[in-house]
């Protein structure tokens, strides 16, 4: 019997594998929408008739919206385990 060595090469960092990987990518771009979404919600609801718009404000929509967008992208029935 012969065997063939089997050479295994690692394809680079952990980091750039995650950072490279479609699911990373895929979240991402959630995260993005979900925050624009957030500021435009805040916008057209509140922020229109605001006098004074602070900081904390549109952080807090935006966050809240890039949570929704991080979400709805790693949730368990996203990825069919529900």
């Amino acid at each position: 019997m012969e065997f063939k060595k089997l050479e295994i090469e690692q394809e680079g960092s952990r980091l750039r594998r995650f950072i490279t990987s479609p699911q990373t990518k895929k979240s991402l771009i959630a995260i993005a929408i979900g925050a624009v979404a957030g500021f435009l919600l805040f916008y057209f609801t509140e922020g229109r008739n605001a006098e004074i718009i602070t900081a904390g404000e549109v952080f807090k929509s935006l966050g809240i919206g890039g949570f929704l967008g991080f979400f709805i992208t790693n949730s368990p029935c996203t990825r069919g385990k529900c």
